[in-house]
């Protein structure tokens, strides 16, 4: 008998559309709750930074409305966390604002929404740096400094269980989340059906992704997990993948310098002694896993701030010397910015493609390619600069003097002859850990009626 049984329909929410196959079988499968991820680090910190989503609206409203219609018609609860990619509070109330769109154009009936926020303030951040708790930063930082909060221009905390077990515990029907820990977002769920908190964590990370813990490869496929008696399993609801030992173990891995520990606010799950069983061909156990509560509850932040305004340029080469030169002809593009420009106040980047365009100095295996493809970043204060600056760096790569070169023709082309506007630079300044004596302190939760 499951305690508990949980739908996970998509790995990030509006990155791309659920499949709607899979997700109508996991839907007929009598889950206890609808829940998705929609939001992540790996875009990067521009959409944090600017508060953009980096998603498309389309998307994100088409995953929404099929999460829940199906929602309300099987009558469970749906929840949402990291809600716009980045959960910042006005994407918050952007999925608020469709929930609201989505019921009233399909004529739910009423239901209870409840929503909590995740941004916090610079000025609760500096009071912790002068505290006898600093912000401690995460792989290898240093605790943060006044002048890297200065540097920043929007920070979220990451969201453990406790809001929206506040908002289940307040029967809300459905819940968008500020920015969240994957695997919260189902713990919490499970927590509030009466599950271990070791299963329920552990059912959080084998969801997180939806059926990426399955084989073969197939994205935004539903799965189903469940906890009973005898621990977490998992199955895929699309006919032709399995949930495997080696796809589960696999997704344990999956996204961390190490295999075995998962840390959220309240604590760590321990995976050092996972058992795997394939129970059928679609749906492994899992037993094993752990959970040690921490003795102090620490909050992850995550913080952006803007590097200047940005352009980006295209060049080809497939001229064989020019390629054995590549080096030298970047370092004139170089050295004629620099002409134009001095040596500091602005950024520009060459990656190579061809040449280690994508591991850069890690690359491992250095096979000469063909052709390449040269992709220049201009970054500057202003966007007059900045399209200066990348359109020097580009062109430039055409007029490099070479010892050999008898022609003037160039041994470079562009795709485009002019260089293209990108989205403003930002890079990630925190990357922290706070400590709260309230674990709901920075999510504070709201709670409305919607529908007819």
């Amino acid at each position: 008998m499951s305690l508990v049984r949980i739908i996970c329909p998509n790995g990030h929410l509006g990155f791309a559309p659920l499949k709607i196959d899979s997700f109508l079988r996991g839907v007929d499968a009598n889950p206890d709750f609808i829940a998705a991820d929609s939001g992540s680090d790996d875009i990067g910190p521009v959409p944090l930074g600017s508060d953009t989503s980096t998603s498309p609206e389309v998307w994100q409203r088409q995953d929404l409305e099929a999460m829940l219609l199906a929602a309300r018609r099987i009558g469970v609860p749906m929840i949402i966390g990291s809600s716009g990619d980045t959960g910042t509070n006005s994407r918050v109330d952007r999925y608020v604002a469709m929930i609201k769109e989505l019921a009233a154009k399909h004529g739910l009936a009423p239901f209870k929404l409840g929503y909590f926020y995740s941004e916090v303030s610079k000025e609760r951040v500096r009071q912790a740096i002068g505290s006898s708790e600093p912000v401690l930063g995460l792989d290898g930082r240093e605790s943060l400094s006044e002048k890297e909060l200065d540097a920043t221009d929007r920070i979220v905390a990451m969201a453990g269980v406790h809001p929206f077990r506040q908002l289940l515990e307040e029967d809300c029907d459905v819940i968008i989340g500020g920015r969240s820990s994957d695997c919260a977002i189902f713990a919490a769920a499970a927590l509030h059906r009466g599950a271990a908190e070791a299963d329920a964590y552990y059912l959080g990370k084998v969801l997180e992704c939806a059926s990426f813990c399955a084989e073969p490869y197939g994205a935004k496929e539903t799965v189903l997990g469940a906890i009973d008696d005898g621990g977490v399993t998992v199955t895929a609801m699309h006919p032709d993948q399995r949930c495997t030992i080696a796809s589960v173990a696999g997704h344990a891995m999956y996204e961390r310098s190490n295999p075995y520990d998962e840390f959220v606010a309240g604590g760590r799950l321990d995976m050092r002694d996972c058992h795997y069983t394939q129970i059928d061909p679609r749906t492994t156990r899992v037993t094993g896993q752990r959970f040690e509560p921490a003795k102090r509850i620490r909050v992850k932040l995550e913080g952006s701030g803007k590097v200047g305004e940005r352009f980006v340029g295209l060049a080809s080469v497939r001229d064989p010397y020019t390629i054995a030169n590549i080096d030298a002809v970047i370092a004139w593009a170089k050295a004629q910015v620099v002409e134009r420009f001095g040596a500091d106040g602005y950024e520009l980047h060459f990656n190579i493609f061809g040449k280690n365009g994508v591991m850069g100095d890690m690359e491992p295996v250095k096979t000469p390619a063909h052709e390449l493809c040269i992709v220049v970043q201009g970054v500057a204060p202003t966007v007059e600069m900045a399209e200066e600056l990348c359109m020097t760096g580009t062109r430039q790569l055409f007029y490099a003097r070479l010892p050999e070169v008898k022609g003037t023709a160039g041994g470079v082309a562009f795709v485009l002859d002019e260089v293209l506007k990108a989205s403003p630079a930002y890079r990630w300044t925190v990357n922290h850990t706070l400590a709260v004596d309230d674990p709901l302190e920075l999510f504070p939760t709201h709670t409305l009626t919607v529908g007819a």
